[in-house]
């Protein structure tokens, strides 16, 4: 019922904006069509430069890694790999700000699980951490993108606890 109104509505709306435009001279049309132009280009200009931190966020960047330097990523992957780095951002391991940082402090079993993207409860074997690790390591290797070898490192500390930890 509400998709009639509203087509009605639009319709209607649409009729009295053709007449408007029928009635007027072209020189005025194509006149405010270039003001209109014009104020729309400047804020829009003024939307990137203030909006410029939000557009580069974490999201953004990992799409355009995924784009630019990951191929063959899917959105199912990307999610994968946003959930690690916040992973990591949130145990404080990893950050975008400092690059040089090394974190001296061993890993915990379940930041390792967590990494790795596995299920703490189920009893893993060496196969299973292993899968898990190069389905991880194939997005992320410094082969593939130069700017992931810190969270390489880390998916390579995590999967070495959990082999450790197996035996």
């Amino acid at each position: 019922m509400n998709i009639i109104i509203y087509t009605v509505l639009f319709l209607v709306g649409l009729y009295f904006l053709l007449r408007f435009f029928a009635n007027i001279a072209s020189k005025k049309i194509s006149q405010g069509l270039r003001v209109f132009l014009f104020v729309g280009l400047v804020i829009l200009a003024i939307l990137f430069a203030a909006g410029g931190k939000f557009l580069l966020s974490l999201p953004l960047t990992i799409v355009s890694l995924a784009l630019l330097k990951l191929k063959g990523l899917s959105l199912f992957q990307l999610i994968s790999l946003f959930r690690l780095i916040q992973t990591l951002r949130n145990s404080q391991r990893f950050s975008f700000k400092n690059k040089n940082a090394v974190n001296n402090s061993s890993m915990s079993v379940s930041e390792a699980y967590k990494i790795l993207n596995l299920d703490p409860s189920k009893t893993l074997t060496k196969n299973e951490i292993n899968k898990a690790y190069i389905r991880i390591q194939k997005k992320i290797h410094p082969d593939v993108s130069p700017e992931t070898a810190r969270l390489s490192s880390i998916v390579n500390e995590a999967k070495d606890i959990l082999l450790n930890n197996l035996s």
